[in-house]
């Protein structure tokens, strides 16, 4: 797992490659867990290069978007692979982690 992050005032850009799994959570966690202390507001989550993720990254999204909640920030994710996309739709969260699609089009249930 390749993780990057780019401020830009209040707003960081993490840009994950590679497989989210139980092995990668832990390290896919401390990027977006460190904006939150660093004070970011907005975290930015570049999903373009993740192969996979499972309910381990799943569960990491959704605690770090609640910890985000608790900080008034946000943590939205952009560019879920078709797998990740299905994996947000079916659990129903979706609409809590805002994924979106190149040119920024929301998927649709089906």
């Amino acid at each position: 797992m390749n993780v990057c992050r780019h401020d830009r005032g209040a707003r960081a850009l993490v840009t994950l490659a590679g497989v989210i799994d139980p092995v990668t959570a832990s390290q896919v966690r401390a990027a977006p867990e460190q904006c939150l202390r660093d004070g970011i507001t907005l975290i930015d989550v570049d999903l373009t290069t993740v192969d996979r993720c499972d309910d381990s990254g799943l569960s990491v999204f959704l605690d770090v978007s609640k910890h985000a909640a608790e900080a008034q920030a946000f943590l939205l994710l952009h560019h879920p692979s078709p797998q990740t996309e299905r994996l947000l739709m079916d659990t129903g969260c979706d609409g809590l982690l805002h994924p979106t699609r190149p040119g920024g089009a929301r998927p649709q249930r089906a």
